[in-house]
């Protein structure tokens, strides 16, 4: 029996949404079961609609122009404005880099007796190659299947004992507190699940899908059809779901397991005790093969975010399909950005509260770059029939107004 269209074109929407699962990610929501409990849950419900809207825009964005989400956003905004929001876009993504790199680094020394330094320089060489070297259809059909090492939050719900009825109330009845870590939890939350690299990622894939397909040249007007949009929404759907399924449990997980014991997550050992109830003394193992995982999906996107960024701030050649002489300072920008990552790692950063930092400045970053992305949605010169619906508007302005709000609250707010 042939498989429905949309279900042989999960590419985009899937990379994208496992690949904001991404270490950060993982010790963000860590974190916040670890020091919160249950609270947070509910925010990985609110942010499923947030999600599907922000990134169903990105996509419709770039499958409808043609072109990149920062070269569309020209049509709404000063060069100069939008070049100040890449250079915050690619510096939380230089953060992001490197706090994922020391995660993945820290991760595999935790089970192996080789140092973190050495790990780093080994998954940095690796990356840059594979980002570098690779077609975008290897790089697509390889790490879209790395997501599945997170399903060991998934089964760990059923053997470590959740209070499922208090974890129920704790999703669908919100839980505030205004203090300074509660509200900066919940930035960071945000951040790491809303995050400017996603953004900018989704429409250049989108673009990048079509190109190795051989069915546009980048920077050709593409326009779209309905069955082209039905497939995007589905994937992006199937994606963001995922992705907020898998952050629900890693915050149900750490609460039950840490949050119940008292464990502060100072480290990342710490964090990985939150697995072993379900392997026991392998539950480092288990924690270091996800965030690794997690890491060789997401470190590509954020350097390759950054690549697009400037690419299309600045009319560079830019794509993954390119040859590296023809695209110098595109591949330039994917190489410093996975080195300095390196580099921060080798000057011995904390990884546990890089991670988690990294994910608060995101949510601070994302606020402006979502208020230009509604904006161009909206442009009919642009988007002609597929500009913005309500639906859309309405979550997009909702996200942005809840970001805002608990960004004033972290300046606002004292321990």
């Amino acid at each position: 029996m042939k498989l429905p269209s949309w279900t042989q074109k999960v590419g985009p929407g899937i990379i994208t949404g496992a690949s904001d699962d991404d270490p950060s990610g993982i010790a963000t929501y860590s974190i916040a079961g670890a020091s919160l409990g249950y609270g947070l849950l509910w925010v990985a419900l609110i942010t499923i609609p947030m999600m599907i809207a922000v990134q169903e825009m990105c996509a419709r964005i770039g499958i409808v122009s043609g072109s990149g989400l920062i070269a569309s956003m020209r049509r709404v905004m000063p060069v100069w404005l939008l070049r100040v929001l890449v250079a915050l876009v690619v510096g939380a993504n230089t953060l992001n880099v490197a706090a994922d790199v020391a995660g993945m680094s820290s991760s595999a020394a935790l089970v192996t007796p080789v140092p973190s330094g050495a790990w780093a320089v080994a998954f940095g060489a690796l990356l840059i190659g594979v980002q570098v070297f690779a077609s975008y259809r290897v790089f697509a059909n390889v790490v879209k299947w790395l997501c599945v090492t997170l399903f060991a939050y998934v089964i760990s719900a059923f053997v470590v004992g959740v209070n499922w009825i208090d974890a129920l109330k704790h999703t669908f009845l919100p839980e505030i507190q205004f203090n300074k870590f509660w509200m900066a939890t919940f930035v960071g939350f945000l951040g790491t699940t809303i995050t400017p690299y996603l953004f900018v990622w989704q429409a250049a894939l989108e673009i990048e899908e079509e190109v190795s397909a051989g069915q546009i040249t980048v920077g050709e007007r593409k326009g779209s059809t309905k069955a082209a949009m039905t497939e995007m929404r589905a994937d992006v759907v199937t994606g963001m779901v995922y992705s907020n399924v898998i952050s629900w449990f890693i915050v149900l997980i750490s609460a039950t397991t840490l949050f119940r014991h008292h464990v502060t997550i100072n480290t990342v050992a710490d964090a990985a005790r939150a697995l072993r109830p379900l392997a026991g003394p392998w539950a480092e193992l288990i924690f270091a093969l996800g965030v690794v995982g997690a890491g060789l999906l997401a470190v590509p996107v954020l350097a390759g975010s950054s690549a697009f960024a400037l690419a299309e701030a600045f009319d560079w050649n830019g794509t993954l399909d390119a040859k590296p002489p023809s695209a110098i300072p595109f591949y330039s920008v994917i190489v410093a950005g996975i080195g300095l990552g390196v580099v921060a790692d080798l000057m011995r950063l904390d990884a546990v509260w890089a991670l988690y930092w990294s994910a608060v400045v995101n949510g601070f970053v994302a606020i402006p770059l979502l208020i230009g992305i509604v904006l161009t949605g909206n442009r009919a010169d642009l988007m002609g029939r597929w500009c913005n619906g309500r639906r859309s508007q309405i979550w997009l302005w909702i996200t942005i107004a809840l970001m805002t709000v608990a960004a004033i609250g972290v300046v606002l707010t004292s321990g």
